[in-house]
């Protein structure tokens, strides 16, 4: 299987869909993450395609668990007091190799896997129905254990339901369904329901030093709107890992968004912002695509 995969997308809906042959996962809060068991060493990469192992090694040390030959798709998550903490996970993935190391003894991670894309035994299963695929994997970490263990999964839609409007406590952010017919999608062919769901943003310039940025400027990737936004105050991690992917940057000219000024930067970056948030209330950055 060529590396780095594309991994499948949730289109985002504002009820969960109903009738025969839906498959319903919680939707954990963390960072995407495609585990690949080698013959000897586990890697690690992120939705873009970025190699992140030294960000999570503890849990390239739990996949060594795996048999090789392996490749799952799942999520990085921290749990904390009970629930699921994204600023710990966001302060992880933002992390430089010292400092990862430090975090993972202090917040260690737990991989939530929904899918085997390939099986040591049966090769690429990525056109296999989701049932065949779910049944694959639940065998496969039957003896794994955690920290490496596959999401909760029902056909049921009053028990889709209820860990909807029952699981925010420990920071489940929604439900995601699938078709239960369907093989690993390419795209957006997954279906989403969040509790607060975000939108794609093209970082266009910054405010601040460009090592460290306080605020971002945005402008909509999606829509035919020719105008830029200036996003709220950064959270730490995120500003230091949004200066890595910036300081190397030509210098830009400056501009001005909502009568603020700004640096102007071909950064490249997309980021989430909460929805709803846009045209109107302040940008809240939540991740780094």
């Amino acid at each position: 299987m060529e590396l780095p995969i594309n991994v499948a997308l949730a289109q985002a809906a504002p009820v969960l869909p109903a009738g025969p042959g839906w498959w319903y996962e919680p939707k954990f809060d963390g960072h995407r993450t495609v585990l690949v068991r080698g013959k000897e060493t586990v890697e690690l990469y992120s939705r873009s395609g970025r190699q992140v192992t030294t960000h999570w090694m503890d849990l390239a040390v739990a996949g060594l668990r795996l048999p090789a030959g392996t490749i799952l798709d799942g999520e990085a998550v921290v749990w904390r007091d009970g629930r699921l903490d994204f600023s710990a996970a966001q302060s992880r993935a933002a992390s430089g190799l010292a400092r990862a190391r430090q975090l993972a003894a202090r917040h260690p991670a737990s991989y939530a896997v929904w899918d085997v894309l390939q099986h040591p035994v049966e090769g690429d299963v990525r056109g296999r129905p989701y049932t065949e695929r779910r049944a694959l994997l639940v065998d496969l970490l039957a003896g794994v254990g955690p920290p490496v263990q596959a999401v909760p999964a029902t056909d049921d839609y009053e028990v889709a339901r209820t860990w909807y409007d029952t699981l925010t406590a420990q920071g489940v952010e929604g439900v995601v369904a699938k078709r239960g017919s369907a093989g690993y999608p390419r795209g957006r062919g997954w279906v989403k329901v969040r509790h607060a769901d975000t939108e794609d943003w093209a970082v266009v310039g910054y405010v601040g030093p460009r090592s460290r940025p306080r605020r971002l400027a945005l402008a909509p990737v999606a829509g035919a709107e020719d105008w830029v936004r200036l996003s709220g105050p950064l959270a730490a991690g995120l500003a230091a890992h949004l200066g890595r992917a910036i300081r190397g940057l030509p210098g830009g000219d400056r501009a001005r968004a909502e009568g603020e000024p700004y640096v102007r930067a071909d950064t490249g970056l997309v980021v989430e912002v909460l929805a709803g948030s846009g045209r109107h209330g302040t940008l809240t950055v939540v991740r780094v695509r």
